[in-house]
């Protein structure tokens, strides 16, 4: 047993055992299983929080996935209602349903119309350059963003150039 240490046969090839000498305190021995098992509980507890932000994130990917199909669904169903004019991105179009139950666009809005609107008003959606629509109640919220990003787009040149990642630059 040189310098206290003996090979554990029964542990596996390789594998060496730190020994204690026979006079050790006790003592010891408890404060030392003690430091291990407390490392276990942080290195647990640590992996335990570290996973729990990652499911947290999973969740929120999972829902913002379900929005993004929810989105491309409506899209695509609004853009195979009846429409007897060339729809333009920017462009405000007024959604009716018919007696029959025909969805249709139109450029006129129920206001223009007035009390002489043949057809159940629907909602109001404007195209968007990307071909998605924008329900109205959420026009001026999307055209400022839209506003923001080009914003951001066009001082692009004048961030820093940094290897690191900071926030320099988008926070004014």
């Amino acid at each position: 047993m040189a310098e206290g240490r003996a090979e554990a046969g029964a542990a596996g090839a390789g594998a060496a055992v730190a020994l204690v000498e026979r006079g050790a305190d006790p003592g010891e021995l408890v404060a030392l299983a003690q430091q291990v098992q407390q490392a276990d509980e942080f290195i647990r507890a640590n992996a335990c929080n570290r996973l729990t932000v990652i499911a947290e994130q999973i969740r929120y990917l999972q829902e913002q996935a379900r929005k993004v199909l929810d989105e491309a669904n409506r899209d695509a169903d609004l853009h195979h209602v009846s429409c007897n004019i060339v729809k333009k991105p920017g462009n405000i179009y007024y959604l009716y349903r018919r007696e029959s139950g025909q969805r249709y666009f139109s450029i006129l809005s129920p206001k223009e119309w007035g009390t002489s609107c043949p057809h159940e008003f629907l909602g109001a959606y404007k195209l968007q350059h990307d071909m998605s629509w924008t329900s109205s109640e959420n026009i001026e919220k999307r055209d400022a963003e839209i506003s923001i990003l080009d914003k951001l787009l066009s001082q692009q040149a004048v961030l820093p150039q940094c290897t690191e990642p900071n926030f320099q630059g988008l926070t004014k």
